[in-house]
């Protein structure tokens, strides 16, 4: 295939491929880039094309994989992309995560799940686990609309729990204010 009729081709299929960066980036000027890459990649690669195989097809695997490998790129470097006008997130300094607050939630809710009575706590740890109501029927050997109201009960047990710790924590916050 010669420069011209391979250049030829590629315009053809330019809407096309515009069409698809945008479907893959969701942003036109990123999709303008990828679509520009792709061009250039393709045109630099010319010889690696295989007349009477799939021109089309070939253009979009190219798009595809540096699509694939600039999003890798960016996942690999952490990077922010702040779009707003001022740089608002970049210009906060960012917040810096501290999980003991949600690690003593976990603990406290591990406890809670520890004081229900066996029969409530066995199917609901079990539906937690990932186990399907039937399953844990057939283990436990109950009938499946027992182990749907153990479960049920289990969870209104525990956020009636739940409701008792943070009333009284609020009402002991309001105290001491």
């Amino acid at each position: 295939m010669s420069s011209i009729e391979f250049q030829d081709r590629l315009n053809q299929l330019s809407s096309v491929l515009n069409t698809f960066a945008y479907n893959l980036t969701k942003n036109v000027e990123d999709a303008k880039d990828l679509f520009q890459e792709t061009a250039f990649r393709a045109l630099s690669n010319r010889d690696k094309f295989r007349p009477g195989t799939n021109f089309k097809a070939w253009l979009f695997t190219i798009m595809k994989n540096i699509f694939i490998n600039n999003y890798r790129k960016k996942m690999k470097s952490n990077t922010i992309q702040d779009s707003t006008d001022n740089l608002y997130y970049i210009n906060t300094g960012g917040m810096v995560s501290n999980k003991a607050e949600s690690n003593i939630m976990m603990g406290e809710l591990q406890r809670m799940i520890d004081n229900l009575d066996e029969t409530l706590r066995i199917p609901f740890v079990m539906h937690y686990e990932g186990h399907k109501y039937q399953e844990i029927a057939d283990t436990l050997d109950l009938p499946l609309g027992t182990v749907k109201s153990r479960i049920f009960f289990a969870r209104k047990e525990l956020k009636e729990m739940i409701h008792a710790r943070y009333d009284k924590q609020f009402i002991h916050r309001e105290k001491v204010s």
